[in-house]
């Protein structure tokens, strides 16, 4: 994985950047248990007052990189989900410091819904948000489905979820997806500038102010545990193995 994923610290603020631009950053498992590593390692750091998750210039996430996930759910047949991808969960659900969000270009199934876990998101103009699990005959993931509705409300994620429509950048932010919508290549130097203002504030307050307005860790990781034992069932549906078949040939074609 060497430079697939770039974590450095900038003053107070730990940037994780993925950089897997010839597959628009599709994440791998050992990608999942690096930002996890990132995020985790993190918390017992007092130097550390918050966190930038970017994908450069042009694309966020495609999402899973699924012949990675492929390969790695079928060597564990009886796990119903890729064990560093529930880590990288985990690490969100139970994380205490801000996470800023940078998102310019596609954010595909985790890369939607991490953003959730997110307290503040900037997207580009041209980015553009969408959770197709149910094309693959699949179900929503990483909290999504206790989080989405939470934010944006029952009907905009029924048709985010459930039918998997795309939403563009400007309709993210008014459904309160994303604070805020700039230029395409500026995510990440305004995701600074929000990184700086949330650094100058008390740390205390802003941790304890932070907790009052999330869910509690444990009523997320429980959602993710539900989500991923029906996520497993449905990997092994006929109707997921047909779309899954399709989608690879699709992409030899």
């Amino acid at each position: 994985m060497p430079g697939q994923l770039i974590v450095t610290d900038e003053d107070a603020t730990r940037v994780i950047t993925l950089r897997r631009p010839e597959k628009k950053n599709a994440i791998t498992q050992d990608m999942y248990r690096a930002m996890s590593d990132a995020i985790d390692s993190a918390q017992s750091n007092p130097g550390i007052r918050c966190m930038i998750i970017t994908g450069g210039s042009g694309v966020f996430t495609a999402g899973n990189d699924l012949e990675d996930f492929l390969k790695d759910s079928t060597s564990q047949p009886d796990t119903p989900r890729a064990s560093n991808a529930i880590k990288f969960l985990y690490s969100l659900a139970h994380n205490a410091k801000p996470i800023i969000a940078a998102v310019d270009g596609v954010a595909i199934g985790i890369g939607t819904t991490m953003l959730f876990h997110c307290d503040y998101v900037l997207a580009s103009k041209t980015a553009t948000f969408a959770t197709p699990f149910i094309h693959l005959g699949l179900v929503p993931e990483g909290a999504s489905s206790l989080l989405m509705p939470r934010t944006m409300g029952y009907h905009r994620a029924f048709a985010t979820l459930v039918m998997g429509r795309t939403i563009s950048a400007d309709d993210a932010r008014v459904a309160g997806l994303v604070n805020v919508v700039v230029s395409p290549g500026h995510t990440e130097a305004e995701a600074r500038k929000v990184a700086r203002e949330i650094c100058a504030l008390p740390a205390e307050a802003v941790a304890i102010s932070r907790r009052l307005l999330r869910l509690p860790p444990e009523d997320l990781t429980r959602r993710i545990d539900q989500e991923s034992h029906l996520f497993g069932e449905r990997m092994r549906s006929t109707e997921a193995v047909e779309a899954f078949k399709a989608f690879f040939s699709r992409k030899k074609a």
